[in-house]
């Protein structure tokens, strides 16, 4: 099929259109009629290269200037006093991609060329996921990895490998400890952000030491392991570590079986030992420290309410359980995951020993890509990296050390002669061979298989799967690990996930590498640094400054 070659405003409506007639078909499913019009408009979709790209001399420049970018770069070999890892839950090489080209074209253009916040940073190793007994990993046992730097098995949380899921006794003498947990113990400040409850296995790797994933209270809790002394993985969260931020979803966990939820009338909370959680991390705040400042909030009024320059503790629980998606998310009461983490570095970044933050968007992608719903993934990653943006504009990478990786990828390709400047979430240009359309994205498994009558079914917003499942799975191959800051160089070549731990503290000068020999950064008074910012003096002295 010929192509055709129209401007970017006629390609970018009609992804537009596209999705409208998603939305409002009942169903989501195509005739035979709009499968006709899509399909055009995939053809149509495609834009013609600039000009400029079609002269070698531009390309030419754009390698000489990626050269002298390399040559120049040199190691900022200083301590780190301020530690930041972002975690893309599910967030595979694939899915990093597309977020990419979709980011582009939500600003107009084909896309492919379009630069994350991310892609930014010099330094790019892979990771190796898989948990002790189980190629496909989990969440839970690569959050315990690149949390404490110890592989553990599927299912379980802050625990060595010799534990088994769902063994209260088997935890028992096993717990291993988070980065977070021991720099909060060397003083820092610490926080978690996330779009997940709280209590999801990627957050709670770095504070709780749970033999299954799922006890996220004490009414997810089986009774012989109550018996034998476990507690959930909520009631952990505010007795293991003193974290100073906390914010996301979760308040279901938090409240007796009961409690009205202050937003939905349906809901309410779940515990059945009656403890009002938080209001016990409130009072527990209070009498450790005569002079702290702590505040409770479940909305985003409450939220920009909170003064970040007095504020010493800060819980945020949005929803009762997870927070809704970026795509639905209520941005009039609802905040999104980078005011909540610039919230949390304004509160942290106070303190002169430093902080040390765990930020995770794509606990949303990775349930969007469970769902086989592409769409909501790719909206979240672009999320997670304008919070890595923003990130960037909050702190300095003199003295700050900021990782973004993934615990593990999906099973979600795309390709499929697809043209330039084609959605992500778009169709080939090309019919399959049973003369039907079909999604460029495409998931290995999950509940995008419809076969009708015998056939493939036409197209709809769920992704097409492969195989049938109820839930698409995780990937096992290799995520990708982007580091800029102090140390960043130590983020090279493959490694396992747990080797993403041990250089953060060797990094940060936190247990077990509380000797580490770097040189430490100098003190200044305020921000003596930034005078020097951008100028020969800066590049020559400025990894010598402390922000």
């Amino acid at each position: 099929m010929a192509s055709c070659h129209v401007s970017l405003i006629v390609g970018f409506f009609g992804i537009l259109s596209i999705d409208w007639t998603l939305s409002v078909i009942p169903g989501r499913q195509y005739n035979n009629f709009c499968n006709i019009i899509v399909l055009c408009l995939g053809c149509c979709i495609e834009a013609s290269p600039t000009s400029e790209e079609e002269v070698p001399q531009f390309w030419n420049i754009k390698g000489k200037d990626a050269l002298l970018t390399a040559l120049e770069l040199k190691p900022n070999v200083n301590r780190a006093k301020n530690l930041i890892l972002f975690l893309g839950d599910g967030m595979g090489i694939t899915t990093v991609t597309a977020a990419r080209i979709l980011k582009g074209q939500l600003a107009g253009r084909t896309g492919e060329e379009s630069v994350l916040a991310m892609d930014t940073f010099p330094y790019v190793a892979l990771s190796k996921t898989y948990n002790v007994d189980q190629q496909m990993p989990d969440s839970a046992g690569t959050a315990t990895a690149y949390h404490t730097g110890v592989k553990a098995n599927y299912g379980t949380l802050g625990l060595n490998a010799a534990s088994r899921r769902g063994n209260c006794n088997s935890a028992k003498g096993n717990e291993v400890k988070s980065v977070l947990h021991r720099a909060r113990m060397a003083g820092m400040s610490v926080g978690i952000v996330t779009t997940t409850r709280v209590q999801h296995a990627s957050p709670a790797g770095s504070y709780s030491h749970s033999a299954d994933r799922d006890w996220y209270g004490d009414a997810e809790l089986p009774t012989a392991a109550a018996q034998s002394g476990c507690k959930d993985i909520a009631y952990q969260l505010v007795h293991n570590t003193d974290i100073n931020v906390i914010l996301g979803g979760g308040r279901q966990y938090m409240f007796p079986k009961g409690t009205p939820d202050p937003e939905y009338s349906s809901s309410s909370g779940s515990r059945l030992d009656k403890l009002n959680l938080v209001d016990l991390w409130l009072t527990n705040k209070t009498v450790s420290s005569r002079q702290s400042n702590a505040h409770y909030v479940w909305n985003k009024d409450q939220l920009d309410a909170v003064d970040a320059n007095k504020a010493d503790y800060l819980m945020g629980l949005f929803e009762p359980k997870d927070t809704r998606y970026e795509l639905y998310r209520d941005k009039k009461t609802d905040p999104s995951l980078s005011e909540m983490m610039e919230k949390a570095i304004k509160i942290l970044r106070r303190n002169p020993k430093g902080f040390y933050l765990f930020v995770e968007d794509d606990g949303r992608i990775d349930h969007g890509h469970h769902d086989s719903e592409a769409k909501l993934s790719l909206t979240e990653a672009v999320e997670f990296d304008r919070a890595i943006a923003r990130a960037a504009e909050l702190t300095s990478e003199l003295d700050t050390l900021t990782v973004v990786t993934a615990d593990h990828s999906h099973v979600f390709s795309f390709g499929g002669h697809s043209v330039r400047g084609n959605s992500p979430l778009g169709i080939s240009r090309k019919l399959a061979f049973d003369m039907k359309p079909f999604t460029t994205a495409l998931y290995g498994n999950g509940p995008g298989h419809n076969i009708v009558n015998g056939s493939r079914a036409y197209v709809n917003e769920t992704i097409q799967s492969a195989a049938p499942l109820d839930s698409e799975t995780h990937g096992s191959e290799d995520v990708a690990i982007f580091a800029k800051g102090p140390m960043a160089h130590l983020f090279h070549g493959v490694q396992e996930q747990s080797y993403i731990a041990h250089a953060m503290a060797y990094a940060g000068c936190i247990e077990p590498y509380n000797d580490c020999s770097v040189e430490p950064l100098p003190t200044l008074p305020g921000h003596a640094w930034a005078a020097m910012k951008g100028t020969q003096g800066a590049v020559a002295w400025g990894r010598c400054f402390a922000q």
